[in-house]
């Protein structure tokens, strides 16, 4: 796996995230670090595709969470966006155990206001900007397996 890659575009973004999905697999915490409009939702709508789950992804900015299901799979990717929560204290707040305990993929924006409730398993993806408009350069650390 390459840990750096730079995308021209949101397909080429979609693209790695999916690659990077069936790579590591279901279940798994992604970690999505980024500033506001990086590209960090598109990014979740390629882990659904490289999952299976087959779903029209957008942000949680206001709902918090936002869940994707597919029948033919039976997978569920659950969008969080922390962005909203001042701190650790508030995941309680929006069920974070219980989608720890789930066993479900966990895309998770603003991660560190999940602080050190964050496992320590989960996968980070920064995603910054490139030097034109549509580039991204999307850093990948993973504990070992």
């Amino acid at each position: 796996m390459e840990p750096e890659r730079t995308s021209h575009s949101v397909r080429e973004t979609q693209a790695f995230a999916a690659e990077l999905a069936r790579r590591f697999g279901p279940g798994r915490v992604w970690a999505l670090e980024g500033d506001l409009g990086a590209g960090k939702t598109a990014f979740v709508a390629g882990l659904c595709a490289g999952l299976g789950v087959r779903a029209a992804v957008s942000s949680p900015t206001f709902a918090i969470a936002n869940e994707y299901r597919d029948a033919a799979s039976r997978r569920r990717v659950v969008h969080l966006d922390l962005y909203r929560l001042s701190g650790p204290e508030e995941l309680d707040s929006v069920g974070w155990d219980d989608y720890l305990d789930s066993g479900d993929t966990l895309a998770v924006e603003w991660p560190e206001r999940a602080g050190d409730r964050l496992p320590p398993d989960a996968v980070r993806v920064r995603i910054g900007r490139g030097p034109g408009e549509d580039d991204r350069r999307l850093l990948v650390s993973a504990p070992p397996a």
